[in-house]
C-alpha cells in the first residue's frame, strides 16, 4: 500500500478546549479572535447608498478563501460594492468610504511563515483582478486543467471570469469564455456535473430588480426600506457545460434549469441522493427551495418538494439565504441547514435515506436561537476537532423593524452551535462562550471556512456589509487531534472537486467528508478536507471515492498534518 505524500511537514500543535464541548475540559479562552486588522486583511465593504434604497446594497459582499499561487496556504479573495446606479457620484453616498479606501474587489496574498505571525499583503494591482461592480458572491475552480485555480465573480450586472495564469497574474476572460451578460447573480458553484473530469459552472440568479422595475418600498414604521423580493419576477439560474479550451456552453435549457426560476442566493453541490452523480440545492429567498436531482444524461429534474427539502415543516417557504451540506450526525449522508428571515429560524434538513429529507430544526435545537437573526453565511465545520460537525452562522438584518435605530440600522450578532451528543444530535447555541469576537454586532453576510494559517483547525471569514472584514482565527485548545488532505484528481479535475473521502478509524465508525468549495452564501471555501480527531492518535487508513467511479485506500503516515492523496497513487478498491 503506498502512503500520502505530505504536502507540508506542520509542527503538531496542542489544541485546548473551547470550552463548549461535553467531551473536553472547559476553558477560559475564546474559540475565536478577531486578527483582520492585525493581518493586514482590511477591506471596508462600499455599499454605494445614495438614499434610494435600491435592494442590490443590501445583498453583498463574498469572499473566496483559495491558494491562487500553490504555495500550500490561503490567499484571501474580497467582492467589494459600488454605485448600484452607474450614475451617481461619490458625493452623494450616504456611507462615504474610510480615509484611504481603494475601489475594487481586493486580492490578498497569504505570506504565512511557518511558526511565525499570518501576514497578508494586498497584491490585487499586479494580479488584476481589482474588478469594479456591485459584486456579490465569488467561487474558485480550476476551468483549464493547468493546476492553478481561477476566478468566477458574480456582480449585480455583467459577472466576470478570471483566468489564473499562474506567476500572479489573472487575464479576463468573461466575453471569450462565452459567459453571458445577467442581472442580477449571487452565489456560484464549480463542480462537474456530466463526470468528464473538468468543472462546469452553475450560477444562481435573484430577481429582476433594475433602475426601470425599481418600486418604492416602506418598513411597518412607514419610512422607506429595501424591498423583499416578493415585489419583482424570479429568475432562473443558469448552467454551463465547460468544453474545454477555458471555453462554456450555455445548457441551462437543455438541462431544464429553466423550468423552475427562483429568488436563489445561496448554492450547494452534492450527491444527494447517492447515486455517485453530484445534485445542486438552491436556497430560495421567500420560496421554495430547489433540489436539482442529477437525470446523468445532461439534465437536471428539481425534486425539493418531493423530497422534502423544499419547505420548513409548516408547509410554508422561507427566506432562504445561505446553505451548507455534510454529515452531521454520522449516518453517512449530507444534511441541509439554510439561514432565513428574522422571525422564521434557520432550518435543518435531516438526511433520512430514501425517505428525502425531514425538518428536524426544533428537534435539534435549532429553531428558537436562530428565530431572532436574519442569517446568511452558514457552514457546518469542526471547529473544536472533537470529530462532530459545529455550526456557524453569520447574520445581519436586511429589514428596519424598529422606529429609531441609527443610520444604518441591521446590525446584528455571529452565532455558533456545538454539536452535542444524541441521539437525537443537539445543535448547542455556545456563541457567549466563544469570545468577543462572536460579540460584534455588524450586518454580516458570508462566513467562509479554512484553515488560514495552517494550524490544524478551521478559521472563518466574515465579510460584512457597509463594515470591515472580520477574520475569526480560531484558537480552540482541546488537545484534539486533526487531519486536513488535499487532493489531486489527475489529468483533468486537477483539486478533486466532488471527491468524497471516508477516514477508517479504530475504535469508531468512518467519518466520511467530501471536496466541496461551494457552500455557505456568496462564498468560495478552502477545498481541502479537514478532519477533526479527537483524542486520536493514529487513523486505520482513508478511502478515496473518485468522481466518475473508482476507489483507492491510502496509508495514513500519521496525525496533526496536512497531506495530499493522489488519483493512482493508492490500492485500488472494488466498487
Amino acid at each position: 500500500m503506498k502512503t500520502i505524500a505530505a504536502l507540508a511537514a506542520l509542527t503538531v500543535v496542542a489544541l485546548g478546549s473551547a470550552g463548549c464541548s461535553s467531551r473536553t475540559a472547559p476553558s477560559s479562552r475564546p474559540a475565536f479572535r478577531e486578527a483582520a486588522a492585525a493581518s493586514g486583511l482590511g477591506l471596508h465593504h462600499f455599499i454605494g447608498a445614495t438614499g434610494m434604497y435600491h435592494m442590490p446594497e443590501i445583498v453583498g459582499p463574498g469572499a473566496a478563501l483559495f491558494d491562487y499561487d500553490n504555495d500550500g496556504d490561503l490567499d484571501v479573495y474580497l467582492v467589494q460594492g459600488w454605485f448600484t446606479d452607474p450614475a451617481s457620484k461619490m458625493s452623494e453616498a450616504k456611507f462615504p468610504p474610510p480615509a484611504g479606501w481603494k475601489p475594487g474587489n481586493r486580492l490578498f496574498r497569504n505570506d504565512l511563515i511557518p511558526g511565525g505571525a499570518l501576514r497578508f499583503t494586498d497584491v490585487t494591482e499586479a494580479s488584476g483582478t481589482g474588478h469594479i461592480a456591485q459584486g456579490m458572491g465569488v467561487a474558485a475552480g480550476d476551468i483549464d486543467s493547468d493546476g492553478d485555480l481561477d476566478l468566477y465573480v458574480a456582480n449585480y450586472g455583467p459577472d466576470v471570469l478570471y483566468r489564473n495564469d499562474g506567476g500572479g497574474r489573472f487575464t479576463d476572460i468573461t466575453k471569450e469564455a462565452g459567459i453571458r451578460e445577467t442581472a442580477w447573480s449571487t452565489s456560484v458553484a464549480f463542480f462537474d456535473r456530466d463526470l468528464d473530469g473538468d468543472l462546469d459552472l452553475f450560477v444562481t440568479t435573484y430577481v429582476n430588480f433594475s433602475l426601470k422595475t425599481r418600486r418604492p418600498c416602506r418598513n411597518p414604521t412607514g419610512a422607506p426600506e429595501y424591498c423583499g423580493p416578493q415585489v419583482y419576477l424570479n429568475q432562473p439560474s443558469l448552467l454551463y457545460d465547460n468544453v474545454g479550451g477555458g471555453r462554456f456552453v450555455d445548457v441551462t435549457e437543455k438541462a431544464g434549469i429553466n423550468k423552475r426560476p427562483g429568488p436563489g442566493l445561496g448554492v450547494t453541490t452534492r450527491d444527494f441522493n447517492g447515486d455517485g452523480w453530484p445534485d445542486i440545492y438552491v436556497a430560495n429567498d421567500g420560496a421554495a427551495n430547489h433540489l436539482w436531482i442529477n437525470q446523468k444524461d445532461g439534465s437536471f429534474a428539481e425534486k425539493g418538494l418531493e423530497l422534502g427539502a423544499a419547505y420548513a415543516e409548516s408547509g410554508k417557504p422561507r427566506a432562504g439565504m445561505g446553505v451548507t451540506a455534510d454529515d452531521m450526525d454520522g449516518d453517512g449522508r449530507p444534511d441541509i441547514v439554510v439561514t432565513n428571515l428574522t422571525n422564521e429560524g434557520s432550518t435543518l434538513y435531516s438526511h433520512g435515506g430514501e425517505a428525502g429529507f425531514f425538518d428536524t430544526s426544533g428537534r435539534a435545537g435549532l429553531d428558537a436561537p436562530t428565530a431572532p437573526y436574519t442569517g446568511f453565511g452558514v457552514g457546518w465545520f469542526d471547529y473544536d476537532n472533537d470529530g462532530w460537525l459545529d455550526l456557524f452562522m453569520a447574520n445581519g438584518k436586511v429589514r428596519n423593524t424598529r422606529a429609531v435605530e441609527g443610520p444604518y440600522p441591521y446590525q446584528q450578532k455571529n452565532l455558533l452551535f456545538h454539536n452535542e451528543p444524541g441521539p437525537p444530535r443537539l445543535m448547542r447555541d455556545v456563541s457567549k462562550e466563544a469570545g468577543p469576537a462572536l460579540e460584534l454586532e455588524e450586518v454580516s453576510r458570508a462566513a467562509v471556512f479554512g484553515d488560514i494559517d495552517n494550524d490544524g483547525d478551521i478559521d472563518v471569514l466574515v465579510t460584512n456589509n457597509n463594515g470591515p472584514t472580520r477574520l475569526l482565527l480560531n484558537e480552540s485548545a482541546a488537545g484534539n487531534h486533526w487531519l486536513i488532505v488535499r487532493v489531486e484528481d489527475n489529468p483533468r479535475n486537477r483539486f478533486g472537486y466532488g471527491a468524497c473521502l471516508e477516514l477508517e478509524r479504530d475504535d469508531a465508525p468512518a467519518v466520511t467528508r467530501c471536496v466541496q468549495p461551494d457552500y455557505s452564501y456568496l462564498a468560495s471555501n478552502d477545498p481541502r478536507v479537514h478532519f477533526g480527531l479527537g483524542r486520536a492518535t493514529q487513523v486505520k487508513g482513508l478511502v478515496v471515492r473518485w468522481p466518475g467511479g473508482g476507489r483507492e485506500r491510502f496509508a495514513v503516515p500519521g496525525v496533526d498534518r496536512i497531506v495530499t492523496v493522489r488519483r493512482g497513487e493508492g490500492t485500488r478498491l472494488n466498487g
